[in-house]
């Protein structure tokens, strides 16, 4: 019956999509075969999202006069592998907001990306996909935090395109008394031409971790830069996780060098720990990854792409490449993968 209903409310979505041309229905689907080894166990799979999440989507907006609009957007994550959704407790998971936009910029509602996230994510050459993703260095010391990506309950000003190439975005999330979901965060920023600089912080309210008693504040830095020299693209980024006397600093370095139809993605990612989770020291507990991939484009909508990655622990770090069970403590994680996608 759920999934009657659910099919149901898609075909009235795709029946108003073409009803009114302000309103799109969109998604993605990205399978891949991928490989991780963990030390000396090694998972083989066919994964979802290789370099892009698959999702199914609709968007509009409507012109309210005197430069005012309205817009939604409401977006489904799931696994293209088996056809399951990706979150259990939230149908439109990716993303579910209203908004108005005009001169003054635009004002958001609803569950999407924080600014600390995009701060990220708009300078890893791997994005949160793959058996690249930087996602498992970003989400360090985060494991009581629901707002690394996204955050429910958000209220978010975006500044207006016409400031000379600056950007910004303040949002603030309410707990609504849940921990780990009150969230404020902001990003600002500067493009124009090739350049792309962005500083983004974000505190989160969480539970405190074992051995941070009475403290409840999770903190997030990142300062971006991309820079497009024609033949190559080099994006790098620093961020700096925080908690009670824990710290997790990582450093990244990307470039991507167009190769006929395609492109070439390298990348670079150091995560150094710091400080005392209880009574240990974490001093030794450092990470680094390279990368390398390639994607090519058979159309617009469509592309081949593969990657390899290979993760490298010190202490008792257990970073993983992205697809695996996880790695032993500090052991070595290899992943690869082959995948397809397609957007529509």
């Amino acid at each position: 019956m759920k999934k009657l209903a659910t099919l149901a409310v898609l075909a009235t979505l795709a029946a108003t999509a073409s009803a009114q041309s302000s309103v799109t229905l969109f998604g993605v689907v990205d399978l891949a075969v991928r490989s991780v080894k963990n030390d000396d166990t090694t998972l083989k799979s066919l994964a979802s999202g290789g370099i892009n999440s698959s999702r199914l989507g609709v968007r509009g907006s409507e012109d309210l006069g005197g430069g005012l609009s309205a817009n939604f957007w409401l977006e489904h994550g799931f696994s293209a592998d088996t056809g399951a959704i990706s979150d259990a407790n939230r149908f439109w998971n990716r993303r579910a907001t209203v908004g108005l936009s005009g001169g003054f910029g635009e004002v958001r509602l609803g569950r999407d990306f924080t600014p600390s996230y995009t701060g990220y994510s708009d300078f890893d050459v791997f994005g949160d996909n793959g058996v690249a993703a930087g996602s498992k260095f970003f989400n360090a010391l985060g494991t009581a935090v629901d707002t690394n990506t996204r955050a429910d309950n958000l209220v978010s000003y975006f500044l207006p395109r016409n400031l000379g190439g600056f950007y910004g975005q303040l949002s603030v999330a309410a707990g609504e008394g849940a921990a780990g979901k009150k969230y404020m965060g902001g990003r600002l920023g500067y493009k124009a031409g090739a350049l792309n600089l962005s500083l983004a912080l974000g505190r989160t309210d969480v539970t405190p971790l074992t051995g941070a008693a009475g403290e409840d504040k999770y903190k997030v830095m990142v300062l971006g830069a991309s820079y497009d020299l024609g033949m190559v693209q080099l994006n790098g980024y620093y961020d700096q996780k925080k908690y009670a006397d824990q710290k997790v600093n990582t450093y990244n370095i990307g470039a991507t060098v167009p190769v006929g139809l395609g492109a070439i993605r390298v990348g670079y990612t150091s995560a150094n720990a710091s400080g005392i989770r209880g009574t240990t020291s974490i001093d030794a507990n450092d990470s680094k990854q390279f990368a390398v991939g390639y994607v090519y484009n058979l159309s617009k909508r469509t592309a081949v792409y593969g990657t390899l990655a290979r993760v490298s622990n010190d202490g008792v770090a257990a970073y993983a490449a992205s697809g695996g069970t996880g790695s032993a403590a500090g052991k070595d994680s290899t992943g690869y993968e082959l995948g397809l996608r397609h957007s529509f």
